[in-house]
């Protein structure tokens, strides 16, 4: 059999995929990309050509530019903080001790659990009248009076950051402890015997092994975190008086609330294109780091 014939008949195998592809993903981007150039209403009125209108208007909005660094400090806050947990996390349970395989399943829960509910279950714990956080900081003499932590901006933002960190630092935990698995035992033990102090192990044996994985669980989160919608649209839909409000929050009520498909479309391009120059920039260095680890 040729290997025209074999390239032939791949591809022909692989042309239901491709169709089902172009419709589900390649037809819509198109389509929302011809919005973006017009005024078009999402009910109504097709709308005219705009030309590059709808982009300028978006990124010289002080809406956008507040959302912006909303996002920016959202992702950069939690990411950064989900890292530190999941790796203290990863070593502990490389320890060995009594019930580590029982701490190790009930570290996945959080992240098993759909965000809708972990937003939910934060909520209550948020309550300002019967919430478990109030009650036990009363109890504690640490406030005076019940608050409502996620309906002033001064502390909205942070309380939607632990609950995110709750849920998503068993995921890089997951990925760290993978990687411990691989660290040969008698480098640590040599290290151990020079005299090597715990700082010095991790520095110098562990981390090496930690820098691939590790650049992979940054690389998911941070992207999933600068387009967080569901946790802060279950738990603040963006409010109070927008400090919580997302750069996909900010497309939603664009494009759904205001009813503006040509502006909302022209924002998700926007927002797509930032997204992606994050992935490039972090696939550059996790190729830099496996480059260098090689």
């Amino acid at each position: 059999m040729s290997g025209t014939w074999m390239t032939t008949r791949a591809w022909l195998l692989m042309l239901p995929l491709l169709v089902i592809m172009v419709a589900v993903i390649g037809w819509p981007l198109v389509d929302t990309v011809r919005l973006s150039f017009t005024d078009a209403q999402l009910v109504g009125t097709a709308g005219n050509y705009v030309g590059f209108d709808n982009y300028t208007k978006m990124l010289t909005s002080s809406n956008f530019t507040r959302t912006l660094i909303t996002t920016t400090w959202f992702a950069v806050i939690s990411v950064g903080a989900e890292m530190v947990l999941g790796v203290l996390a990863a070593l502990l349970l490389n320890q060995e001790f009594r019930g580590r395989a029982v701490l190790r399943g009930l570290m996945i829960l959080p992240w098993a659990l759909p965000t809708v509910v972990n937003a939910t279950l934060w909520r209550l714990i948020y309550n300002p009248e019967y919430g478990a956080l109030n009650a036990a900081l009363t109890q504690l003499h640490l406030i005076d009076d019940y608050r409502s932590w996620l309906g002033e901006p001064g502390t909205a933002l942070a309380a939607l950051i632990v609950a995110d960190c709750w849920k998503n630092f068993p995921l890089v935990a997951l990925i760290a402890l993978a990687a411990l698995q691989a660290v040969p035992r008698d480098i640590n033990a040599a290290a151990l015997v020079d005299g090597a102090g715990p700082f010095n192990r991790f520095r110098f044996v562990i981390l090496p092994y930690l820098a691939g994985p590790l650049m992979v669980a940054l690389v998911l989160r941070t992207i999933e975190a600068f387009k967080v919608f569901d946790i802060i649209w279950v738990m603040t839909r963006g409010g109070p008086a927008n400090s919580t409000r997302s750069l996909s929050i900010l497309v939603y009520q664009e494009a759904f609330s205001f009813q503006r498909a040509g502006s909302g479309a022209s924002l998700a391009l926007i927002v797509t294109l930032l997204v992606t120059v994050l992935a490039v920039a972090y696939a550059t260095l996790v190729k830099k780091t496996a480059g260098s680890a090689a």
